[in-house]
């Protein structure tokens, strides 16, 4: 089980990569950290190349959470992979980094997870990650659910929740962006 003084001395991240000013990875400007690493190899990825845990590159969670800052029209930051949950500690830092800072009250962490939220509760470990952001879509990406309408989701089955609210309820509660 994770250890919440882990997350203190957690510094680095692996990422694939990070999108500045993003309209597509959830509500407003979004700053999107891209985690390295995902065994769940959904069909027809958006982000194949995410998927080696080895890939990417390490960077500090502190410069992340200071670009972040610099920038005064980010509504909030989106994490996505990849697998954050992968990654939970090093998410978690982060998250735990940007709640600190001085920033609007809307501004929000969401957190794109190929797993489903009762899969992701039932692991100790995930739960360091999911108290720490604000909405969660869950679901692995289903080809065959492919849909171009659904609101920041590429699938019909995947869900939007509030994850703090999922976590103290002890199931997946959905709400709307």
């Amino acid at each position: 089980m994770v250890k919440v003084n882990e997350l203190e001395q957690t510094t680095q991240i692996r990422i694939a990569g990070i999108v500045r000013n993003s309209i597509v990875d959830g509500p407003g400007i979004r700053y999107t950290v891209f985690g390295q690493g995902c065994p769940l190899k959904c069909e027809d990825c958006h982000n194949p190349q995410t998927h080696d845990s080895k890939g990417g590159s390490l960077i500090d969670i502190a410069a992340i959470a200071d670009e972040v800052k610099k920038d005064p029209l980010l509504d909030g930051i989106t994490f996505t992979g990849g697998e954050p949950f992968v990654q939970p500690l090093q998410f978690a830092a982060l998250a735990e980094l940007l709640k600190s800072q001085d920033k609007p009250s809307s501004f929000n962490i969401i957190c794109y997870t190929g797993y489903s939220f009762e899969e992701l509760y039932q692991s100790s470990d995930s739960h360091i990650l999911l108290e720490r952001v604000d909405i969660l879509i869950d679901g692995r990406f289903d080809r065959k659910r492919k849909s171009f309408g659904r609101h920041f989701k590429g699938s019909e089955n995947q869900r939007t929740l509030d994850s703090k609210e999922s976590v103290r309820r002890g199931k997946a509660i959905e709400i709307h962006l």
